[in-house]
């Protein structure tokens, strides 16, 4: 059976999903946006909005690269720059979905967002895939022993053991989720929920980036989840970094009906409701054999995505690397990885081998 997840002593369980509407920076720093956001989620069927809690340095170097914009390339440090919002912005938007009937959730990435958001009185926590490795950050929130939710995108069995280690299980919720923007179905192999819950003894949930409004949610209610994430925006067409993936309301009230109907159907029912509906094969795809693996389209943000050990600066050959000199950072498309953010201990004090540009992944033979 699954394990439940609880919050504020409300269980979440298959027959009780909890159903999060991930709203992120898609309020571009416009509060009354925000409030948009929040009061439209409200009415499509959320019970939890979640937010991130972003400042630039500790998500990524200067030089990490561009995304492409409706404007134009911008710098995605820069992006993120423009997303850095003050703490009573976060508690504005708190208070106010919480008298909306919400509960309020927001992603930190590194030690600053974190001590922020406990000191705001959250009752749960939320780490995103990329920090499934940052040892540092998820340390940090463990000393909270606060209920946390753990996406587990493109990561391997050993890199969820050791967050988990980190974290400890019995305050975990894993988040199977596919780390590609969008995620393909048929990547998504729902069945690992009901492996990764008996491997590791926590509650399991799915973190859904596919397009299709009901699929994944429903078939992962079926296989055990206790919560369902999905993007949420007003239009695809805003500005927003994940709007072009996320649900519009009317989509997103959609997946809340379905999952709610997946929830009092039961597997049995559901399964062949959905089969007859959308074709068995399809089904079968979804489902996958349950084996934890990388999907196919994730496998190249593997070491990217996630953290690793990046220069913050010119290092020449032969200087001494010192503590202030390099960051756990987020590799992305155009910089080269460095070592797991679990070598921190080891590059301080080092020599380097060679030079080694600012914002590169400082690597073993860099030493």
């Amino acid at each position: 059976m699954p394990l439940p997840f609880t919050i504020a002593h409300d269980e979440y369980s298959p027959s009780r999903v909890l159903i999060m509407a991930e709203l992120g920076t898609g309020h571009g720093g416009d509060r009354s946006k925000a409030r948009e956001l929040v009061a439209a989620a409200a009415e499509a069927g959320a019970d939890c909005v979640k937010f991130q809690l972003v400042y630039a340095d500790e998500i990524l170097h200067p030089e990490t690269g561009v995304v492409p914009l409706p404007g134009g390339p911008v710098r995605l440090y820069d992006r993120f720059k423009e997303l850095e919002m003050p703490l009573d912005f976060f508690a504005e938007l708190k208070e106010y979905s919480e008298s909306r009937g919400l509960r309020f959730l927001c992603t930190p990435f590194g030690l600053r967002s974190a001590k922020e958001l406990r000191s705001l009185g959250v009752d749960a926590m939320k780490i995103a895939s990329p920090e499934l490795n940052h040892d540092e950050l998820i340390r940090e929130i463990a000393d909270y022993r606060l209920p946390t939710l753990l996406s587990s995108g493109v990561s391997r069995l050993a890199d969820i053991e050791r967050a988990l280690g980190l974290l400890g299980a019995e305050h975990a919720c894993l988040l199977h989720c596919v780390t590609a923007y969008p995620a393909p179905e048929t990547d998504y192999n729902l069945r690992v929920l009901g492996s990764l819950g008996s491997v590791f003894g926590v509650s399991v949930g799915v973190s859904d980036h596919s397009m299709d409004p009901e699929l994944v949610p429903v078939l992962g209610v079926c296989e055990g989840a206790c919560a369902v994430e999905k993007h949420f925006c007003l239009s695809r067409q805003d500005d927003g970094l994940d709007d072009p993936i996320a649900l519009p309301p009317a989509d997103f009230a959609r997946m809340a009906r379905a999952v709610r109907e997946a929830s009092r159907l039961g597997p049995p029912a559901t399964l062949s409701a959905v089969s007859s509906e959308r074709g068995a094969e399809l089904v079968a795809k979804v489902r996958g054999d349950g084996t934890k693996r990388l999907a196919p389209s994730e496998r190249d943000n593997y070491l990217r995505t996630n953290r690793s050990i990046h220069a913050l600066r010119d290092i020449a050959a032969g200087e001494t690397i010192r503590a202030g000199d390099f960051a756990v950072l987020r590799t992305e498309k155009k910089l080269r990885p460095g070592l797991p953010p679990c070598w921190v201990p080891s590059v301080a004090g080092r020599k380097a081998a060679d030079f080694i540009p600012a914002g590169e992944g400082i690597r073993f033979e860099d030493l």
